[in-house]
């Protein structure tokens, strides 16, 4: 019978970030933030971006409209939030 200790089960995983802009900051605790990525049409070639809006935790209501922000994914914190704001971008 072979035992495998806690260290060599344990794994660190790497938590994905992305990186947008504030559009919303009106509830408490919560901002919205849009992150846009570009995509290149299949047949034309042409680039062209899309989309997305993701509701991030902010708990010092720090974040504004208008900021660049890096967020980092959590456990999931409400129904829509999974996401938690990390640092501003100067």
């Amino acid at each position: 019978m072979v035992t495998i200790s806690n260290q060599t089960k344990q794994t660190v995983a790497q938590r994905r970030r992305l990186q947008g802009v504030v559009v919303s900051d009106k509830m408490i605790k919560t901002v919205v933030v849009r992150v846009d990525r570009m995509k290149m049409h299949t047949k034309y070639k042409k680039r062209y971006t899309m989309s997305k809006n993701y509701k991030a935790h902010d708990e010092k209501r720090e974040y504004h409209v208008g900021d660049k922000v890096i967020m980092e994914e959590t456990k999931p914190l409400s129904r829509d939030k999974r996401w938690r704001v990390v640092s501003k971008i100067v």
